[in-house]
């Protein structure tokens, strides 16, 4: 059971928002799916959405229509690689500032967000620093993403993963306060989990994690409740 009665996922078509829209499938939560593309309005249908809503995040109306009636935004937009040098804006920055207010102005209490390594200047590990170097664009949308989201009323989690691999879960990974260092991959399956648990986790409350799949780093991680 979950304190959440309906819940808007952005990035639903993506690798993280797919496991996410899965998780949320078996639990009574309503969920809204967000989607660029018509074309995937069945599958994500199949997979769990009980909604889908068909829009841009860089477009505002588009954004008021998707998080109306809603109490709790997941997050999981990303830009694809090859985008990365020619795109104007970022759904990972633009996008995510723009869903952040909306959620404001409809009373949303929680948003959840699937950051990166490397984001607002952290340079804790080489795989953080490696981010910045090679999709420093990215980094930067991502980064203001994430000073919107704090300086906002909305409760939040953040996640910054490693290196998104796979959709198998392992259910061991580490999660730390960010700057803590970290490095590694993690399965976007993992990450899908711990955004989900964030929604009823009082202690992600207001938070930003790293989370990576990395033995080495076993000492540094924290021990919360998800």
């Amino acid at each position: 059971m979950s304190e959440h009665d309906a819940v808007l996922l952005a990035g639903a078509s993506g690798d993280t928002g797919r496991e996410v829209l899965t998780i949320l499938a078996e639990t009574d939560i309503t969920v809204r799916a967000l989607t660029r593309s018509r074309e995937k309005v069945e599958r994500l249908r199949r997979l769990g959405a009980d909604e889908v809503v068909v829009g841009n995040l860089l477009n505002r109306d588009d954004i008021t229509q998707a998080v109306e009636n809603v109490d709790a935004v997941l997050t999981a937009v990303g830009t694809h690689p090859s985008k990365v040098l020619f795109a104007d804006e970022f759904v990972d920055g633009r996008g995510n500032v723009n869903l952040v207010d909306a959620s404001v102005d409809a009373d949303v209490k929680t948003f959840v967000m699937e950051s990166s390594l490397g984001v607002d200047e952290d340079r804790g590990s080489i795989m953080a620093r490696a981010f910045r170097v090679f999709i420093r664009p990215v980094i930067k949308a991502k980064t203001g993403a994430e000073r919107a989201i704090r300086k906002s009323e909305l409760e939040y989690t953040i996640f910054r993963p490693g290196v998104l691999v796979g959709n198998w879960a392992t259910g061991d990974v580490q999660v730390a306060d960010a700057g803590t260092g970290l490095w590694g991959i993690v399965s976007c399956r993992d990450v899908a989990r711990l955004m989900v648990a964030a929604l009823d986790t009082p202690e992600a409350t207001d938070r930003t994690f790293e989370v990576v799949r990395n033995p080495l780093f076993r000492d540094r991680e924290l021990d919360v409740e998800w």
